[in-house]
């Protein structure tokens, strides 16, 4: 145990694998007490084994991050299990909806967004109370590089709402003077069982033969990236999208520049001239 976040009730949502379920390893070796949550029991136990193994304290939650009412439930069982909530890792994801808009499956599509934005929403609201009330806490949304440009499967519109649910709520948070940090950060292509679905998949081959020549990383540097930013050292940041190769210490220095230009957010540029600020 490292002990960077000792003391602290760490939240992690689709941690039963992949890029939540390290996470949730990571935050218990740093300290945390961890509640990890997805909706397949078994995983959830396989990931509280790991870090109790080891000798970490977790719990897991059995959970639907898009019902309002599991969330709810969630987040109270965790209160009375491990205390108030001060880190929530909003990594639940999903991305089956691929091809272009008059190929993709509306139900299939209208998931994706539920689980990315709305899950992520849900979670947000149903923690940020309490942490207002504490005038503290964290909240970390894992959100996609693809975000940013143009991408032949609409995980992308999620993911670039996710930036701005981020930006907006860094922004109401500011305005309550809560003590409360949210930022967006890219893992990167990493390989789990949801980037191998897009590599070979029927859909994927068809749509996105691209990837298939994509180095996949490991999951190391996305989790050193959200222990740093749970340990408060780059607050002043709250709101931005973080990606794995920037320098957030970097970034720190440079805070207002990045406040005055709109820097590590989605904004719309626009040519100079009058009457386009």
């Amino acid at each position: 145990m490292t002990g960077e976040l000792t003391g602290q009730i760490a939240v992690v949502t689709g941690a039963g694998r992949g890029i939540g379920r390290a996470l949730a390893i990571r935050f218990a070796q740093a300290g945390c007490e961890v509640a990890a949550v997805a909706r397949t029991d078994g995983q959830l136990r396989e990931t509280v084994e790991i870090i109790e193994a080891a000798g970490g304290r977790s719990i897991y939650v059995v959970a639907d991050v898009t019902n309002p009412h599991a969330v709810q439930a969630m987040v109270q069982s965790v209160q009375a299990d491990l205390g108030p909530i001060d880190l929530l890792i909003n990594n639940a994801g999903r991305a089956l909806a691929i091809g272009p808009i008059w190929e993709a499956d509306p139900d299939e599509w209208w998931l994706d967004i539920e689980t990315n934005l709305r899950g992520a929403f849900l979670c947000c609201r149903a923690v940020i109370p309490e942490m207002l009330v504490r005038q503290r806490g964290r909240i970390i949304n894992i959100a996609s590089g693809h975000a940013l440009g143009p991408s032949p499967y609409f995980y992308s519109s999620s993911k670039a709402a996710l930036l701005r649910l981020t930006d907006c709520l860094a922004n109401e948070l500011t305005l309550q003077e809560a003590g409360v940090r949210v930022f967006a950060v890219s893992p990167g292509m990493v390989e789990t069982r949801m980037t191998e679905y897009l590599f070979t998949s029927d859909a994927g081959r068809k749509w996105l033969p691209q990837l298939a020549n994509v180095p996949r990383g490991t999951t190391d540097r996305v989790v050193e990236l959200a222990v740093l930013l749970a340990s408060g050292s780059a607050d002043v940041l709250s709101g931005r999208f973080i990606q794995i190769a920037d320098n957030v210490l970097e970034m720190v220095q440079h805070v207002e520049k990045i406040r005055q230009q709109g820097l590590y957010s989605l904004r719309l540029h626009k040519l100079p001239g009058p009457n386009r600020p």
